[in-house]
């Protein structure tokens, strides 16, 4: 009977043992996520351009397509390379950061002039012109492409967040991260493109009169809601690249740019005591925006003649 307790009492001590490596697990996955954050709304805003144009039947699978290939991406790929960095690498963590923040100051600068420099009708696609199929596959294959390099960016940044630990702990805080991330995004992208389908359906057959101005609503208020959600996407990429550069930049021991910007923000809160905090964090989101901007502008030739070049050569992921 003895022996029976004490068995009881080891595997009571193992289940709080579990229980406690589970609530370690879920509050460093969610403190990592939250780094990623504007990562995420960039993700969640580029993806429903991948469904123009499609009929209304296509667009949760290929939601659902692409949805796979980045969790393909995120588990498969980027949580292997990011425990072997951390275990080997660790010094190649920051410069890695500094090439996706990089990058995601050209996709944000090349948005912006791309907005101001050229019509926005000239790069329409006529899926009607196209075998639908055919065009599906591009499709998700530039998708998933894409969401490579924006997954990249967000596992290393939850990467950087999770303090040290063992690599079985990192691992299930970044697989954590990487599903969690995956359905927030693509539950998301499936709403937002399923939402004028709901408005439409509630505006011509809702039984209430109020329903079916609430369908109306809907389907005149999404428009709105995307390019607001792509203006966001957008100053988020520019923002969080500029940050992850200007950041990376004080760990290389290159702080002059990041103390001149504290100091800035520092000196105008201090302008406005009772609201020193919002207003230091929107200066120094604001600074990061313009060097963000002014980096991409920079590199927009060299990755427009070199670097897309050669990125377009590459295998395109099947789901």
């Amino acid at each position: 009977m003895s022996g029976l307790l004490a068995l009881l009492d080891d595997v009571a001590a193992i289940a709080k043992v579990a229980a406690s490596s589970l609530d370690d697990i879920a509050a460093q996955a969610t403190k990592a996520g939250t780094k990623a954050a504007a990562l995420v709304i960039d993700d969640a805003a580029v993806t429903p351009q991948y469904m123009r144009g499609f009929d209304a039947s296509r667009e949760l699978p290929i939601v659902w397509r692409i949805a796979k290939g980045s969790i393909r991406n995120k588990l498969l790929i980027l949580l292997p390379a990011g425990l072997g960095l951390s275990a080997f690498a660790p010094w190649a963590i920051t410069p890695l950061l500094m090439m996706g923040g990089a990058y995601l100051c050209y996709e944000g600068a090349e948005k912006v002039l791309h907005k101001y420099l050229h019509s926005g009708d000239e790069h329409v696609e006529k899926v009607t012109h196209s075998d639908p199929a055919h065009l599906e596959e591009e499709r998700v294959a530039g998708a998933i492409k894409t969401d490579f390099i924006l997954s990249a960016e967000i596992m290393t940044v939850s990467l950087a967040a999770i303090p040290e630990s063992n690599i079985w702990m990192e691992g299930a805080v970044l697989a954590t991260v990487a599903i969690g991330i995956t359905a927030l995004v693509y539950g998301g992208v499936a709403l937002i493109v399923k939402a004028d389908d709901l408005g439409l359906f509630m505006a011509q057959r809702g039984r209430l009169r109020p329903t079916r101005a609430l369908g109306r609503g809907i389907v005149k208020f999404m428009p709105t809601f995307m390019r607001w959600l792509t203006i966001i996407g957008t100053a988020a990429m520019l923002w969080v690249g500029g940050s992850i550069i200007i950041h990376g930049f004080e760990v290389l021991g290159f702080g002059w740019l990041g103390h001149q910007i504290n100091n800035l923000s520092v000196a105008l809160g201090g302008l406005v005591p009772w609201a020193a905090g919002v207003v230091e964090w929107s200066v120094t989101a604001l600074m990061d925006g313009i060097f963000g901007v002014a980096l991409g502008a920079a590199i927009i030739p060299l990755v427009s003649r070199v670097i897309a070049p050669l990125w377009a050569k590459l295998p395109k992921f099947k789901v």
